[in-house]
């Protein structure tokens, strides 16, 4: 018995009936030789981890644009944050850890540079060819942009928890599920203390009943919330807080899109990264050439391939290749 399969066994031992099961995956688009010591959800979780894509995300914008300061969420952080929340969640409930850890990893690799207003950008510049979603393009990433085109050849489970893990049907596994709500609670609470270290709210204006509810600072609202979702969800089919502290998290949301989201000071530099992503996506679309020195071109599916470049840049690559284009040089000595 290899160790992978001694890891299999033990999964059917510890795990809950309703888990997802490594031996019991939906498999691959290319069958594939097992791995002796890793299960296939294992196996997954390296190849995301060790992609170009992961590496990226280290330099992309979560909610501040461009931060000067070193403690701000990246998306590189907030995706370690949602991996260990989910797992937290994933232990105590005897789900499968290593299946949720996968589809956290890669939940965010196809995200735009400058957050979300990249991915409003780069939808509305491509909107005749249908608009551009992240949680699709991650799997775009994964599956058939990393390893020069050859695609990470992930499992049926994790690529459907990626591209299910923020709006549109559930996933159809309860680890996915879990996913789904560790990045809420993660985006969330990373960005209140994101916002009390801009300057932008204090702790103190958090509403007092939410506070009370869900606790004062961002470890307690994430220790309520976690025990909430693994105390009411146990048994559940459909995992999540019990209604009350829903209830509050929704309250607390809609806080945030109205002090943070939406607030001017916050969002003050956004229109200035849609325009830079706006025009980067005209220029290579008007001249594929250009492109061409840079990355593949698809001369048959053009606007593909400049978002495919576009998406992958990180915030400072964006800022770099739009002065290179755009901005005039000094001469001379």
């Amino acid at each position: 018995m290899t160790i992978r399969e001694e890891l299999e066994r033990k999964e059917h031992l510890i795990l809950a009936p309703n888990a997802a099961f490594a031996d019991g995956n939906k498999g691959r688009v290319r069958p594939e030789k097992p791995c002796d010591y890793r299960t296939d959800f294992q196996r997954d979780t390296d190849r995301i981890v060790h992609s170009s894509s992961f590496s990226r995300l280290k330099q992309k914008t979560q909610v501040f644009l461009s931060p000067r300061g070193d403690h701000y969420t990246t998306r590189l952080t907030h995706t370690i944050q949602v991996a260990m929340i989910a797992r937290t969640m994933a232990r105590a409930m005897s789900l499968n850890e290593n299946l949720t850890e996968a589809i956290a990893m890669g939940h965010d690799v196809g995200h735009t540079p400058f957050g979300h207003a990249g991915e409003w950008a780069l939808s509305k510049a491509c909107k005749d060819e249908g608009g551009f979603r992240h949680y699709e393009h991650s799997i775009r990433v994964l599956q058939c942009l990393e390893k020069d085109g050859n695609g990470l050849n992930l499992t049926a489970e994790v690529i459907d928890g990626i591209v299910n893990h923020t709006t549109g049907k559930w996933p159809d596994c309860l680890e996915g599920r879990l996913v789904r709500l560790a990045d809420r609670i993660a985006y969330v609470n990373h960005d209140i203390e994101d916002a009390v270290r801009a300057g932008i709210i204090r702790q103190e204006d958090i509403p007092a009943e939410i506070r009370d509810v869900l606790g004062p600072t961002k470890s307690a609202r994430i220790t309520t919330l976690v025990r909430g979702v693994i105390e009411h969800g146990v048994d559940c089919a459909d995992p999540g807080p019990a209604p009350e502290l829903s209830g509050y998290f929704d309250k607390l949301h809609e806080f945030m899109f109205e002090r943070v989201y939406k607030n001017p000071v916050a969002k003050s530099e956004e229109s200035k990264a849609e325009e830079m992503v706006k025009t980067l996506y005209d220029y290579f679309y008007k001249n594929p050439a250009e492109l061409a020195k840079r990355a593949p071109v698809d001369r048959e599916n053009l606007s593909q391939s400049v978002v495919d470049y576009i998406a992958g840049m990180t915030d400072r690559y964006a800022v770099h290749t739009f002065e290179e284009l755009f901005i005039p040089r000094g001469w001379g000595r």
